[in-house]
C-alpha cells in the first residue's frame, strides 16, 4: 500500500515528505494506521546527527493508532484495536529479559539499532524500490507502519489517542526514571534539568512519590508555569544563575538526593554533580552526542559515595507498566491534558524541529494524522 512519510536521508538536512510503498504484515506482525506521533528530543538528535542511525529511515517512536490488519499467527491484538507503540521489544527469553530488564533486550537491541523488523528486513520502499528503514521499530513519522505484534500495547478505546501516544515514550520514561531507576522515596530531594516531555513527567512522577523539594531547572523561564502545575515546588532559570548554590541554599547546604538529566548536556551533568548530596545519584536520561565529553573531576565520588546511572526507557516492563500508567492517566493522576501543547501536520515537521532546537516549544507537540 502507498503511505505518506517523512524520510531522513542525510543527517542535518531535515526530513523529506515522500510516498512510500509499505508491505503487508508478515508472521506475527501488525499494520497500524497512526493517529498521533509525538516529537521527542531524540528525534531532533537523530535528525541533527548527534545520534547516528543508519539512513534512509523514517524516525518517530512515540505513537498511537488503530490496528488496520494483522499478519499470520497474531494473537495479542485484532483489527480495530487502539494501541500505543513500544520502541524496545523484549523477547522475554534472553538474560536481560529474564532478569526483568526487557528494556535492554539482547535479542532486540541490535535490530533496533539497524532499523529493521525482527527478521532483519524492512517493510518500506521508496519510489525507486530502495529500502527505507524503520526508526526504533516504529517509523512514527509515517501515516501507516508495520510492527511486530509484541511492539504494540492495546489500550481502552475511550482513552484519547493523543494521550495514548504519550504512553509510548515520555510518560513511561519519565515515570520509570523516578519509580524504577532511582526509586525515589517520600521526602527525597529531587532536581530535574530540562523541562521537555520527559523532564515534565519526571516532575509529575516525583510529585506522586511525595519528593520534596522538587526543583525544576531550565534555560527558558517560560517553562516555569507548566512545571509548577505538574508538581515542581521551585524553579531555577539556569540561563540567569548558577543553580548549584541556589540548590544548596534550598536544601540547607545538603544538596539533592537525585539529579535527573533530561537534556543530555555536559554542562548539566557538571551542575548536577556539584549539586548532589553525599550518597546522591545522577540519573542520565538525556542522550549526549558522541562527540561531546564531560570534563570534571570524580575525586569526591568515593569520598561522598556519589553515583551516576543511565536509564533507558525508564527501566519499564512495557506490557505491564504501560497499561497501569494508562489507568493512572484515565483517573486524572498524570495531568496529560496539560502536557499536550499543540499539534502539527507532517509537512510541518522540519519547522517543529527548528522550534525545538531554539527551545521555543513547551510540553509535547504531536503530529496529527487523522
Amino acid at each position: 500500500m502507498k503511505i505518506k512519510a517523512a524520510v531522513l536521508r542525510e543527517h542535518g538536512k531535515g526530513y523529506k515528505i515522500e510516498e512510500l510503498e509499505l508491505e503487508d504484515p508478515k508472521q506475527s506482525e501488525v499494520l497500524i494506521k497512526y493517529a498521533f506521533t509525538g516529537y521527542c528530543h531524540s528525534d531532533l538528535s537523530i535528525m541533527k546527527g548527534h545520534i547516528k542511525m543508519p539512513l534512509p529511515m523514517v524516525a518517530g517512536h512515540e505513537v498511537a493508532g488503530v490496528v488496520e490488519a494483522v499478519g499470520p499467527g497474531v494473537t495479542l491484538v485484532k483489527k480495530g484495536d487502539h494501541v500505543a507503540s513500544t520502541w524496545m521489544i523484549p523477547c522475554g527469553h534472553c538474560p536481560t529479559c529474564r532478569s526483568g530488564m526487557g528494556n535492554l533486550c539482547l535479542t532486540s537491541f541490535d535490530v533496533f539499532a539497524q532499523g529493521t523488523m525482527l527478521d532483519g528486513t524492512p517493510r518500506m520502499r521508496d519510489a525507486k524500490g530502495a529500502p527505507v528503514l524503520h526508526g526504533a521499530f516504529v517509523a512514527g513519522f509515517s501515516s501507516h507502519a508495520v510492527m511486530p505484534e509484541t511492539g504494540v500495547v492495546p489500550l481502552p478505546k475511550d482513552f484519547p489517542l493523543e494521550h495514548a501516544a504519550l504512553m509510548s515514550c515520555c510518560i513511561p520514561t519519565g515515570w520509570g526514571a523516578v519509580h524504577k531507576v532511582a526509586d525515589v522515596r517520600l521526602g527525597d530531594r529531587v532536581a530535574v534539568w530540562g523541562l521537555g516531555g520527559i523532564g515534565l513527567n519526571i516532575i509529575r512522577a516525583a510529585r506522586m512519590r511525595q519528593a520534596y523539594p522538587i526543583i525544576a531547572i531550565d534555560l527558558e523561564k517560560s517553562r516555569e508555569k507548566l512545571a509548577r502545575e505538574l508538581g515542581a515546588t521551585h524553579f531555577i532559570c539556569n540561563a540567569d544563575v548558577d543553580p548549584v548554590p541556589v540548590i544548596k541554599d534550598l536544601t540547607n547546604d545538603r544538596g539533592i538526593d537525585f539529579a535527573f538529566d533530561a537534556v543530555g548536556d555536559p554542562g548539566v551533568i557538571e551542575q548536577a554533580w556539584w549539586a548532589l548530596a553525599m550518597n546522591g545519584t545522577i540519573v542520565l536520561i538525556g542522550i549526549m552526542g558522541d562527540e561531546q565529553k564531560v570534563n570534571m573531576s570524580l575525586q569526591l565520588s568515593p569520598f561522598h559515595h556519589k553515583d551516576m546511572i543511565g536509564g533507558l526507557y525508564g527501566g519499564i516492563s512495557t506490557h505491564d507498566d504501560i497499561p497501569k500508567l494508562t489507568n493512572a492517566a484515565m483517573r486524572g493522576d498524570l495531568l496529560l491534558e496539560k502536557l499536550v501543547s499543540g499539534t502539527f501536520k507532517i509537512e510541518e515537521v522540519n519547522d517543529i524541529a527548528e522550534r525545538m532546537e531554539k527551545r521555543q516549544l513547551t510540553g509535547r507537540w504531536l503530529c496529527e494524522w487523522r
